[in-house]
């Protein structure tokens, strides 16, 4: 098992604050929206250095959501910040309309997503975000890991003409992939190769899937981790690939089960290679208030998750 350290935890949240101030200094086209929730977002530096291309919307989310999409008519390139929450259930019907449909190029900015909101409860921990977005033709869905991730990947879709949702949290993570590294959309990162299993995980939970592949290791089971940044489009020929060698799957992910990155997995396997897959998700509930680490504990999202699944899956060959 590759050997995975960090010197350091940073919330997410905070590689995309960084990510788009870069953007504010190299992209004179790059605008960004508010929608009441600057310190948040961590849109604080943009702001400062690029008064005239931000915008505070206030708690209007769907008039954030039509400004930014008539923003681009204009050669914008608008990014839209609030929590996840209001991002996407809130708003689903002008996004729809107003972003998808048209292929506007906003992108989505979306934090305070999932179970690791903590104590704000079941009301703001939306975890039927990515469904709502994949579901939707012309969205690229983007779930990354850690700090470097989401920076690297506020960067990359500047640059990708359409509507975009990027995905992330508040909770501090380990931050263990490489600074300035080349975000590639659509395209899988290779974390450890294997041969008895492969695991399959997205934002907060690959660094989870790392420390299940260590013990997995000490068990004589040999994992492959892939960290799977984007949801849609997936890359089905990573995948595939994987699990034609290791014949079974596990995938892990802060988000209903239903909907998610394994419904995803599910379907390419289904049309193509059909094989065991054990789910590490929300099954089918709401949250609720407590600490990050009690409810990823409570609702099943942990590394002792994962490496039961991958032994459950593994007896399933």
């Amino acid at each position: 098992m590759k050997k995975y350290t960090y010197t350091e935890k940073k919330d997410t949240r905070s590689g995309f604050g960084a990510g788009l101030a870069e953007l504010g200094k190299t992209n004179p086209n790059v605008v960004a929206l508010c929608a009441d929730l600057i310190g948040s977002l961590k849109m604080d530096a943009f702001k400062a250095e690029n008064p005239e291309r931000f915008f505070q919307i206030g708690i209007a989310e769907a008039n954030m959501m039509g400004i930014a999409a008539g923003l681009t008519i204009g050669g914008k390139i608008p990014f839209t910040g609030t929590f996840a929450n209001f991002s996407t259930g809130r708003v689903y019907d002008q996004i729809r309309q107003s972003i998808a449909y048209s292929d506007k190029n906003v992108k989505i900015c979306a934090s305070h997503a999932g179970l690791t909101l903590g104590e704000d409860g079941a009301t703001h921990q939306i975890l039927e975000d990515i469904g709502l977005m994949k579901m939707l033709p012309n969205m690229v869905v983007i779930n990354p890991c850690d700090y470097n991730q989401t920076k690297a990947a506020t960067i990359a879709i500047a640059d990708y003409k359409g509507p975009v949702y990027l995905r992330f949290g508040r909770p501090t993570v380990p931050n263990f992939t490489p600074d300035n590294q080349k975000f590639e959309i659509g395209k899988a990162v290779m974390l450890n190769e294997g041969t008895d299993v492969t695991i399959i995980a997205t934002g907060h939970l690959t660094w989870k899937a790392i420390e299940a592949g260590e013990k997995l290791a000490e068990m004589g089971i040999s994992a492959e981790i892939i960290n799977i940044h984007t949801i849609k489009p997936l890359d089905n020929e990573a995948i595939l690939k994987s699990v034609s060698k290791t014949k079974c799957v596990v995938t892990a992910e802060e988000h209903q089960m239903n909907g998610g990155l394994g419904d995803s997995v599910a379907q390419l396997l289904s049309r193509n290679l059909p094989t065991p897959q054990e789910f590490v998700a929300v099954d089918d509930s709401f949250g609720e208030s407590g600490t990050p680490d009690q409810l990823m504990t409570k609702y099943g999202l942990d590394t002792i998750n994962i490496i039961e699944a991958a032994k459950k899956v593994i007896a399933r060959k």
